[in-house]
């Protein structure tokens, strides 16, 4: 908000006095609060810091332990810097025992070579500084109007950084608790160059505070969370002022420049605008992921409502059941078994790759592509419930997939059940089309054969494999619509994990995902996040710091060697000396018994989250 000592060298009633920097360059980026005019040496006392002090140096001690005495107040009280008009005290320049003072506590002290009316200053450093405040006062205000903005459109992540990174000018990251990008922009430099290696480079950001500013990295970095749930941080990069040549007092300089001594660059905390900006940023992002827009027709958006309170124990249950009822879908005294379809991909582009004409070639998606391929699919979820004459409730659960509720009239349809769905999903898009011949956009890509030519029925490719791109999932069946909600997680659940599965199965399962495909599906849930950060912050910090070393590797050398420690040292290309060191070293690093079942059971556990968190 405020100009510099640098900016206010630079006015044209300071350039007139012929100034000369004589000491203190570090310190010329210092803000100016304020314009101080002084004739007396105990000023010190009547200021309060941020003050350019102008003086003629008429009042000043003669002697040279009152000139330091008098510079040394100055910068303990926190002025920003001091101006001293020649010809009335001083005939050709300061004392050079007061230079001496004020360049070894960095305080920036300028001769005026001409006569120069010191009102001409004041009211000019006013006015910048009144301006500075209007302007900042103007982007404060379109700062909290663009973001309300896009808060009511619902705008997704990437637009609200994309806007962040316009109105700042600086980079922008959006990032999860374990350091994994979300969004980006990096206003206008090199992505590739402000993404290497983040994670390490992340975890060496460690502001103090919900919001605040890493002096040490250059980035100002803020938590993004609603409702007491904190899932990312929001980073902008304001870097820290480079280092200010400072000029010599040798040789004749008629018109000095103070702003040739070095390039302008921002110093300090960023300013308040800033702050605000980065705040307003994370809280829309908080509103917008509560946010779910749906333009489906009200039969739908009941039905949505209804899985929706299912999942999250919005209504209650028999109120559930009564909405339901009315609707034809009868819940009360039914075998339940959660479906989720979703597809192996989220990248509607790579489906149109290579047609052009059409949106999306090229990898240039229409901007409503996503919602349409999603209603699409819930369409051919719903033509599918009706062809195999089954009951359920059927709506979009998420960005990406479709639930159905089945209601099956006891537990031996199950298995019945769940094969003529499956099949019936088949049938109804074997080769991309409506009953009455009109090309799906749900199909495109499961239509287009290698050659950009299409598949019809009997031309080559079966159903099933015409359908390779879906995952059809299924949860336990259930008896009651209270546990209804366990079996549409479940199925959610599964479908995610099955994307890491190649197998074109029917239907899966829960026996069908381990381990690794239940992290898998649970790699957005903050709580395993923080787990792992918990169980391995520490070392995955201490390898940020030591990239040379990487402790993470040798410690999923000993679990997956089931702690052996000479199979793993074998494993790990190191003496077993030198590896029983490392170990002993991630036991301190993690304070962590190694010689644990336990413990070790829990690494492993964290080791594997952490693959699938970095996993897309």
């Amino acid at each position: 908000m405020f100009p510099t000592v640098r900016e206010v060298l630079a006015l044209d009633p300071v350039r007139r006095g012929a100034p000369r920097l004589v000491a203190g360059a570090a310190g010329l980026d210092r803000p100016v609060r304020w314009v101080h005019v002084a004739e007396v040496p105990d000023i010190a006392t009547l200021l309060g810091g941020g003050e350019l002090v102008l003086t003629t140096g008429i009042g000043l001690p003669a002697d040279d332990a009152g000139l330091r005495a008098f510079i040394g107040d100055l910068a303990d009280v926190g002025v920003s810097g001091l101006l001293v008009e020649l010809g009335r005290r001083y005939a050709s320049e300061v004392p050079r025992v007061m230079a001496a003072a004020a360049e070894r506590r960095g305080l920036p002290l300028v001769e005026l070579r001409r006569d120069t009316p010191f009102v001409r200053i004041t009211e000019a450093v006013h006015a910048l500084i009144v301006d500075a405040q209007l302007t900042e006062l103007r982007a404060t205000e379109e700062i909290h109007q663009r973001f309300t903005d896009l808060s009511v459109e619902g705008a997704g992540p990437a637009e609200v950084i994309r806007q962040a990174a316009e109105l700042s000018g600086c980079p922008v990251v959006l990032e999860n608790l374990s350091r994994q990008v979300l969004a980006y922009d990096p206003a206008g430099e090199s992505a590739e160059l402000l993404l290497d290696g983040w994670e390490q480079h992340s975890r060496r950001i460690r502001p103090a505070g919900r919001t605040a500013y890493d002096s040490d990295s250059g980035w100002l970095v803020t938590t993004v969370g609603a409702r007491g749930q904190d899932w990312g941080r929001l980073l902008l990069r304001w870097p820290a002022a480079g280092e200010l040549a400072r000029p010599g007092r040798t040789g004749p300089d008629p018109e000095p420049d103070p702003a040739d001594d070095a390039a302008p660059a921002p110093a300090g905390d960023p300013p308040t605008r800033l702050t605000i900006l980065v705040e307003r940023a994370a809280s829309t992002l908080a509103l917008v992921r509560l946010i779910r827009r749906d333009a489906e027709g009200l039969e739908r958006q009941i039905h949505r409502t209804l899985l929706t309170a299912l999942l999250d124990h919005s209504r209650p249950v028999d109120e559930v059941a009564l909405r339901s009822r009315a609707l034809g879908v009868v819940l009360e005294r039914r075998h339940l078994v959660g479906v989720v379809v979703r597809y192996r991909t989220d990248d509607q582009a790579a489906e149109h790759a290579g047609d052009p004409g059409e949106p999306g070639a090229f990898g240039d998606p229409a901007p409503d592509a996503g919602p349409a391929r999603l209603r699409d699919l819930a369409e051919a979820v719903g033509q599918a419930v009706q062809e195999a004459k089954l009951t359920a409730l059927t709506s979009a659960v998420d960005d990406h997939a479709v639930g159905a509720l089945l209601a099956l009239p006891d537990a031996a349809a199950e298995e019945r059940a769940l094969a003529a769905f499956a099949a019936a999903l088949r049938r109804s898009r074997p080769d991309g089309r409506h009953p009455d011949g009109a090309a799906r956009p749900l199909d495109a890509a499961v239509q287009r054969q290698p050659d950009g030519g299409s598949s019809r029925s009997g031309g080559g490719r079966s159903a099933a494999a015409g359908s390779a791109g879906l995952i059809v999932a299924a949860g336990s069946g259930v008896g009651s619509l209270r546990e209804a909600r366990r079996s549409l997680t479940e199925a959610r659940q599964i479908a995610e994990a099955a994307r890491r599965d190649r197998r074109d199965l029917p239907i899966f399962r829960l026996p069908h995902v381990g381990l690794a495909g239940l992290l898998h599906l649970l790699r957005d849930e903050p709580r395993l996040q923080t787990f792992v950060e918990r169980e391995l912050g520490a070392l995955l910090a201490y390898d940020a710091r030591h990239p040379r070393e990487q402790l993470l590797g040798t410690l999923r050398a000993y679990l997956e060697q089931g702690r052996n420690k000479s199979a793993a040292a074998a494993a790990a290309h190191l003496s077993r000396p030198a590896f029983y060191e490392r170990l002993a070293r991630i036991g301190r690093i993690i304070d962590v018994d190694l010689d644990s079942v336990d413990a070790c059971l829990s690494l492993h556990v964290a080791l594997l989250a952490l693959d699938a968190i970095r996993t897309p």
